[in-house]
């Protein structure tokens, strides 16, 4: 494993905590960090979240803009327990990948039913 693979997963952890535990914003509570990635020169970290149990655009907003702030804090953090010199820069992103793929299950279950629905429909023209 390549140096900004190892640093990404040691930082997700430790940003979990953080985000978990220490901030006591309480827009915070219902966020997850599901993935960080580090550049090849370690001093950008990208970090993904995801809000839960929210579909309001304005309130996933607010979240994302409470990381933002606390990012220096984390960065502050990171610097302390992983003892770096030169913690990477935090920035957050919104993950959309799970709403994405909830997204796609819904519209395959709706195929699935209209599917359902037309063969329903063909048959009983078929039987009279």
């Amino acid at each position: 494993m390549r140096r900004p693979e190892k640093l990404a997963e040691t930082l997700r952890e430790e940003i979990t905590e953080i985000v978990g535990y220490e901030l006591e914003d309480p827009r915070l509570l219902s966020v997850t960090v599901t993935d960080v990635r580090v550049s090849e020169n370690l001093r950008d970290a990208k970090v993904f979240v995801v809000v839960e149990g929210t579909k309001e655009e304005a309130e996933i907003k607010e979240s994302l803009k409470a990381l933002q702030r606390a990012a220096s804090y984390v960065r502050q953090q990171i610097a302390l327990s992983l003892s770096l010199r030169h913690p990477p820069l935090i920035n957050f992103v919104r993950d959309t990948a799970e709403e994405n793929a909830a997204r796609i299950g819904e519209l395959l279950e709706e195929i699935n039913l209209e599917e359902i629905n037309v063969d329903g429909e063909l048959e009983t023209k078929n039987e009279k």
